[in-house]
């Protein structure tokens, strides 16, 4: 993927290999317009490395650069310390005037989701453990308000971990009243992930509707003739589990989630599509939540502080049977 950065940082190379101590984690910096990453046999050459402050696209990124040329572009890999990784993750996933217990709760469940994918990413050539996007957890560079930093030093290195090992910590921005089986979302079930009953009105995507064109629908699906959308199963939670397709030459069914990922995340904020409705050349979906709505819902876990909860209470609700301990160098 070709970065507009690259200018900005070959100034910074030096071809030697850092050493360091402690635990550390490797992030695939993937911007707004460029999100592919390496396919499996796609043919890759290092072009060098940096170590110390670098800025990428006006962000400061601290730890090293590692910048290979693929066959489409560059790809930009930051390795950075855990904690100073969790710093950049809480920035980017919630607001820095939440109230503390929430961004405790938060850093704790971006660490340990950090560690869980670290220790599973398996093998690649550029040796990334986690993206910077939604593909795993949003991470930026740039200053870190007093209040994440507060966050995450208090509970620096504490992890959540299940008969020893750290835990797949999803979680999500609004679960719209429920959070969601993981089974339904990623096709495994996990001991700590249930599905729980939340409150999170306070949220901008507790309630939303978006008008959808029927074009952007096809082009997403790559078909044609739209005729109509229909829901045909629902989760436990009452989320779509297929919608079946509609078209001119026949039908066809589609997970929601698979559906929500071909229209885009932004575009179907969830699959918990209360009505749906066409009006002329536009779909009308309304609905709740924003997510897959697996794991911890961040707008709960923020009303739950305001309630009064600290963080390991919150981290309970939504990771129950978990224990919280301190990572070791994994």
């Amino acid at each position: 993927m070709i970065f507009a950065f690259y200018i900005l940082i070959f100034a910074f190379f030096s071809h030697f290999s850092p050493s360091y101590a402690g635990t550390t984690i490797r992030v695939l910096l993937l911007d707004g317009q460029n999100s592919r990453v390496p396919y499996k046999n796609e043919k890759l050459e290092q072009l060098g490395n940096a170590r110390g402050e670098v800025i990428i696209s006006g962000l400061k990124y601290p730890g090293a650069i590692d910048v290979w040329k693929g066959e489409s572009g560059l790809y930009i890999v930051n390795e950075v310390s855990l904690e100073d990784y969790v710093k950049g993750v809480v920035a980017a996933e919630v607001g820095s005037k939440w109230d503390l217990e929430a961004l405790k709760a938060q850093a704790v469940a971006a660490r340990t989701y950090a560690l869980y994918q670290k220790l599973n990413s398996g093998v690649n050539k550029i040796s990334y453990n986690v993206t910077s996007s939604v593909l795993h957890q949003v991470y930026k560079g740039g200053d870190i308000p007093e209040s994440i930093r507060r966050a995450v030093d208090d509970t620096k290195g504490e992890i959540l971990t299940y008969e020893g090992s750290p835990i797949a910590a999803y979680y999500h921005s609004t679960s719209g009243g429920i959070t969601e089986d993981p089974v339904e979302v990623f096709g495994k079930s996990y001991p700590y992930l249930k599905s729980v009953e939340t409150s999170c009105e306070l949220s901008p995507y507790y309630m939303w509707e978006k008008r959808i064109p029927v074009s952007d629908i096809e082009k997403a699906l790559n078909t044609n003739g739209l005729k109509d959308i229909l829901i045909d199963a629902y989760t436990d939670s009452n989320r779509v589990r297929n919608f079946k397709i509609i078209t001119e030459t026949g039908e066809f069914d589609i997970p929601g989630k698979d559906f929500r990922r071909n229209l885009g995340w932004d575009k179907l904020p969830s699959t918990m599509v209360t009505n749906l409705t066409r009006n002329g050349n536009n779909y009308i979906f309304e609905g709740k939540g924003f997510g897959h709505g697996v794991g911890m819902c961040q707008w709960t876990a923020l009303e739950m502080a305001k309630e009064g909860k600290n963080y390991k209470e919150i981290l309970s609700t939504f990771y129950p049977g978990t224990t919280l301990e301190l990572y070791e160098n994994r």
